[in-house]
Protein backbone atom coordinates (compact mmCIF):
# COMPACT_ATOMS: atom_id res chain seq x y z
CA UNK A 1 0.00 0.00 0.00
CA UNK A 2 2.60 2.42 0.95
CA UNK A 3 3.98 1.89 -2.48
CA UNK A 4 1.16 3.83 -4.16
CA UNK A 5 1.90 6.89 -2.21
CA UNK A 6 4.44 9.37 -3.81
CA UNK A 7 5.75 12.91 -2.43
CA UNK A 8 5.81 15.26 -4.82
CA UNK A 9 8.68 18.30 -3.76
CA UNK A 10 8.03 21.18 -5.73
CA UNK A 11 10.73 23.68 -6.74
CA UNK A 12 13.00 23.01 -3.95
CA UNK A 13 16.26 25.57 -2.80
CA UNK A 14 18.28 23.69 -0.73
CA UNK A 15 19.01 20.49 -1.80
CA UNK A 16 19.65 19.60 1.78
CA UNK A 17 16.48 19.13 1.96
CA UNK A 18 15.40 16.53 -0.32
CA UNK A 19 18.06 14.66 1.46
CA UNK A 20 16.11 14.90 4.58
CA UNK A 21 12.97 14.46 3.01
CA UNK A 22 14.54 11.17 1.28
CA UNK A 23 15.57 9.89 5.01
CA UNK A 24 12.30 10.88 6.30
CA UNK A 25 10.91 8.63 3.55
CA UNK A 26 12.72 5.48 4.33
CA UNK A 27 12.32 6.16 7.79
CA UNK A 28 8.57 5.53 7.35
CA UNK A 29 8.80 2.52 4.47
CA UNK A 30 7.98 4.96 1.25
CA UNK A 31 9.89 4.86 -1.50
CA UNK A 32 8.33 6.97 -4.43
CA UNK A 33 10.21 10.62 -4.31
CA UNK A 34 8.85 13.09 -7.11
CA UNK A 35 10.72 16.18 -7.72
CA UNK A 36 9.59 19.22 -9.85
CA UNK A 37 12.34 21.28 -11.11
CA UNK A 38 15.03 21.27 -8.25
CA UNK A 39 17.06 23.98 -8.09
CA UNK A 40 20.00 22.03 -7.49
CA UNK A 41 19.93 18.36 -7.83
CA UNK A 42 21.96 15.60 -8.06
CA UNK A 43 23.89 17.19 -5.05
CA UNK A 44 26.41 15.67 -2.52
CA UNK A 45 24.72 17.70 0.00
CA UNK A 46 21.65 15.69 -0.48
CA UNK A 47 23.33 12.31 -0.18
CA UNK A 48 25.06 13.67 3.10
CA UNK A 49 21.66 14.41 4.55
CA UNK A 50 19.64 11.42 3.52
CA UNK A 51 22.11 9.24 5.92
CA UNK A 52 21.80 6.31 3.85
CA UNK A 53 18.27 6.26 1.91
CA UNK A 54 20.43 6.96 -1.64
CA UNK A 55 18.39 4.13 -3.34
CA UNK A 56 15.14 6.65 -2.61
CA UNK A 57 17.44 9.43 -4.12
CA UNK A 58 18.70 7.46 -7.31
CA UNK A 59 15.38 6.38 -8.24
CA UNK A 60 13.49 9.86 -8.06
CA UNK A 61 11.69 10.92 -10.71
CA UNK A 62 12.83 14.54 -12.30
CA UNK A 63 10.39 16.42 -14.05
CA UNK A 64 9.70 19.77 -15.25
CA UNK A 65 6.41 20.18 -13.87
CA UNK A 66 3.91 19.40 -11.41
CA UNK A 67 1.32 18.05 -13.93
CA UNK A 68 3.85 15.80 -14.93
CA UNK A 69 4.31 14.73 -11.21
CA UNK A 70 0.91 13.64 -10.92
CA UNK A 71 0.31 11.90 -13.91
CA UNK A 72 -1.48 8.35 -12.93
CA UNK A 73 -2.57 9.82 -9.53
CA UNK A 74 -6.29 9.67 -8.96
CA UNK A 75 -5.57 11.71 -5.50
CA UNK A 76 -3.21 15.03 -4.70
CA UNK A 77 -3.21 16.41 -1.27
CA UNK A 78 -1.40 19.65 -1.11
CA UNK A 79 0.98 21.27 2.00
CA UNK A 80 -0.48 24.92 2.89
CA UNK A 81 1.14 26.79 5.71
CA UNK A 82 -1.80 29.00 5.86
CA UNK A 83 -5.42 30.14 5.03
CA UNK A 84 -5.63 31.40 1.40
CA UNK A 85 -8.93 32.09 1.79
CA UNK A 86 -9.65 29.43 -1.26
CA UNK A 87 -13.05 27.28 -0.01
CA UNK A 88 -11.46 24.20 -0.46
CA UNK A 89 -11.31 20.64 1.26
CA UNK A 90 -8.66 20.96 4.42
CA UNK A 91 -7.30 18.34 6.48
CA UNK A 92 -5.18 18.15 9.28
CA UNK A 93 -2.03 15.56 9.17
CA UNK A 94 -4.11 12.55 10.72
CA UNK A 95 -7.29 12.70 8.45
CA UNK A 96 -4.82 13.23 5.56
CA UNK A 97 -3.50 9.92 6.34
CA UNK A 98 -6.26 8.25 6.58
CA UNK A 99 -7.46 9.99 3.29
CA UNK A 100 -4.48 8.27 1.58
CA UNK A 101 -4.56 5.06 2.62
CA UNK A 102 -8.74 4.79 2.50
CA UNK A 103 -7.67 5.67 -1.72
CA UNK A 104 -5.04 3.77 -2.04
CA UNK A 105 -7.27 0.19 -0.97
CA UNK A 106 -9.30 0.85 -3.57
CA UNK A 107 -6.26 0.84 -5.94
CA UNK A 108 -5.45 4.18 -6.16
CA UNK A 109 -2.54 5.87 -6.63
CA UNK A 110 -1.93 9.01 -4.28
CA UNK A 111 0.44 12.25 -4.00
CA UNK A 112 1.84 14.30 -1.21
CA UNK A 113 2.53 17.19 -2.55
CA UNK A 114 5.11 19.56 -0.86
CA UNK A 115 6.12 23.33 -1.70
CA UNK A 116 8.55 25.40 -2.03
CA UNK A 117 10.68 26.34 1.20
CA UNK A 118 10.18 29.95 1.12
CA UNK A 119 6.57 30.69 -0.60
CA UNK A 120 5.07 26.90 -0.28
CA UNK A 121 2.68 26.15 -3.05
CA UNK A 122 1.08 28.65 -5.33
CA UNK A 123 -2.78 28.83 -5.45
CA UNK A 124 -2.54 27.55 -8.90
CA UNK A 125 -0.75 24.89 -7.51
CA UNK A 126 -2.81 23.85 -5.07
CA UNK A 127 -6.10 24.16 -6.98
CA UNK A 128 -4.92 20.82 -8.63
CA UNK A 129 -5.39 19.13 -5.28
CA UNK A 130 -8.05 17.62 -4.29
CA UNK A 131 -7.26 18.39 -0.68
CA UNK A 132 -5.12 20.73 1.16
CA UNK A 133 -3.55 19.84 4.22
CA UNK A 134 -2.37 21.92 7.39
CA UNK A 135 -0.24 20.68 10.12
CA UNK A 136 -1.29 22.70 13.05
CA UNK A 137 2.01 23.99 14.35
CA UNK A 138 2.35 26.60 17.15
CA UNK A 139 0.94 30.24 15.51
CA UNK A 140 3.50 32.08 17.19
CA UNK A 141 6.04 29.86 14.88
CA UNK A 142 4.47 27.86 12.89
CA UNK A 143 7.27 27.97 9.48
CA UNK A 144 8.46 23.89 9.33
CA UNK A 145 11.71 23.10 7.92
CA UNK A 146 10.47 21.60 4.30
CA UNK A 147 11.71 17.85 5.47
CA UNK A 148 10.51 18.11 9.04
CA UNK A 149 6.76 18.50 6.84
CA UNK A 150 7.27 15.45 5.20
CA UNK A 151 8.47 13.58 8.12
CA UNK A 152 5.21 14.77 9.84
CA UNK A 153 2.81 13.86 7.35
CA UNK A 154 4.56 10.36 5.92
CA UNK A 155 4.91 9.22 10.07
CA UNK A 156 1.28 9.65 10.43
CA UNK A 157 0.40 7.58 6.84
CA UNK A 158 2.80 4.76 8.63
CA UNK A 159 0.72 4.89 11.67
CA UNK A 160 -2.30 4.80 9.69
CA UNK A 161 -0.58 1.64 7.83
CA UNK A 162 0.28 0.20 11.04
CA UNK A 163 -3.45 0.23 12.03
CA UNK A 164 -4.72 -0.96 8.65
CA UNK A 165 -2.60 -3.64 8.79
CA UNK A 166 -3.29 -4.58 12.53
CA UNK A 167 0.57 -4.46 13.63
CA UNK A 168 1.29 -3.09 16.80
CA UNK A 169 2.66 -0.25 16.75
CA UNK A 170 4.40 -0.23 19.88
CA UNK A 171 7.80 -2.77 20.29
CA UNK A 172 8.98 -4.25 23.73
CA UNK A 173 12.93 -3.48 23.50
CA UNK A 174 14.77 -6.70 23.44
CA UNK A 175 17.51 -5.81 26.10
CA UNK A 176 20.23 -8.26 27.19
CA UNK A 177 18.42 -8.15 31.10
CA UNK A 178 15.22 -9.10 29.52
CA UNK A 179 16.96 -11.96 27.78
CA UNK A 180 18.14 -13.19 30.30
CA UNK A 181 14.80 -13.19 32.52
CA UNK A 182 13.53 -15.45 29.57
CA UNK A 183 15.93 -17.86 29.62
CA UNK A 184 16.08 -20.76 31.81
CA UNK A 185 19.52 -21.81 33.88
CA UNK A 186 21.18 -25.03 32.86
CA UNK A 187 21.78 -27.76 34.73
CA UNK A 188 25.29 -27.05 35.22
CA UNK A 189 25.12 -23.63 36.03
CA UNK A 190 22.40 -25.03 38.84
CA UNK A 191 25.54 -27.45 40.23
CA UNK A 192 27.50 -24.61 40.40
CA UNK A 193 24.84 -22.64 42.08
CA UNK A 194 24.84 -25.06 44.76
CA UNK A 195 28.35 -25.62 45.27
CA UNK A 196 28.25 -22.04 46.20
CA UNK A 197 25.01 -21.89 47.97
CA UNK A 198 26.53 -24.91 50.27
CA UNK A 199 30.15 -23.07 50.87
CA UNK A 200 28.61 -20.36 51.82
CA UNK A 201 26.22 -21.54 54.21
CA UNK A 202 28.97 -23.42 55.65
CA UNK A 203 31.20 -20.29 55.96
CA UNK A 204 28.17 -18.27 57.71
CA UNK A 205 27.95 -21.41 60.28
CA UNK A 206 24.56 -21.97 58.97
CA UNK A 207 25.16 -25.61 57.53
CA UNK A 208 27.09 -27.82 59.59
CA UNK A 209 28.95 -30.63 56.90
CA UNK A 210 29.47 -33.16 59.84
CA UNK A 211 25.70 -33.32 60.46
CA UNK A 212 24.33 -32.28 57.23
CA UNK A 213 20.87 -33.29 58.22
CA UNK A 214 19.51 -33.44 54.08
CA UNK A 215 19.69 -29.46 54.29
CA UNK A 216 20.86 -29.47 51.23
CA UNK A 217 18.66 -32.27 49.38
CA UNK A 218 15.55 -29.84 50.49
CA UNK A 219 17.00 -26.44 48.82
CA UNK A 220 17.71 -28.40 46.08
CA UNK A 221 13.85 -29.29 45.89
CA UNK A 222 13.37 -25.49 46.89
CA UNK A 223 15.31 -24.56 44.25
CA UNK A 224 13.98 -26.90 41.28
CA UNK A 225 10.56 -25.66 41.72
CA UNK A 226 11.09 -22.37 40.81
CA UNK A 227 12.33 -22.70 37.16
CA UNK A 228 15.03 -20.05 38.18
CA UNK A 229 16.34 -18.03 35.22
CA UNK A 230 19.80 -17.04 34.41
CA UNK A 231 18.86 -13.44 35.76
CA UNK A 232 17.91 -14.97 38.68
CA UNK A 233 20.60 -17.33 38.65
CA UNK A 234 22.59 -14.18 38.59
CA UNK A 235 21.11 -12.23 41.40
CA UNK A 236 21.57 -15.11 43.68
CA UNK A 237 24.93 -16.14 42.74
CA UNK A 238 25.55 -12.38 43.47
CA UNK A 239 23.85 -12.34 47.02
CA UNK A 240 25.99 -15.57 47.64
CA UNK A 241 29.36 -13.78 47.01
CA UNK A 242 28.19 -10.20 49.10
CA UNK A 243 27.45 -12.46 52.32
CA UNK A 244 30.86 -14.14 52.03
CA UNK A 245 32.58 -11.33 51.82
CA UNK A 246 30.74 -9.93 54.64
CA UNK A 247 31.15 -13.07 57.14
CA UNK A 248 34.98 -12.40 55.99
CA UNK A 249 35.13 -9.31 56.95
CA UNK A 250 35.90 -8.00 53.72
CA UNK A 251 34.93 -4.54 52.24
CA UNK A 252 32.38 -4.30 49.30
CA UNK A 253 31.22 -1.96 46.71
CA UNK A 254 26.78 -1.34 46.89
CA UNK A 255 25.99 -1.53 43.44
CA UNK A 256 23.30 0.25 42.03
CA UNK A 257 20.43 -1.19 41.27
Amino acid sequence: MLQSIRVVLVNTSHPGNIGGAARAMRNMGLSRLYLVAPEDFPSSEAVARASGATDILDNAQVVATLEEALVGCTLALGTSARDRRIPWPLLDPRECAATCLEQVGQGAEVALVFGREYAGLTNEELQRCQFHVHIPSDPSFSSLNLAAAVQVLVYEVRMAWLAAEGVPSKQEKLETTAMLNSQPATMDELELFYGHLESTLVEIGFLDPEKPRHLMSRLRRLYGRGGISKLEMNILRGILTETQKAARGEAHTRRKR
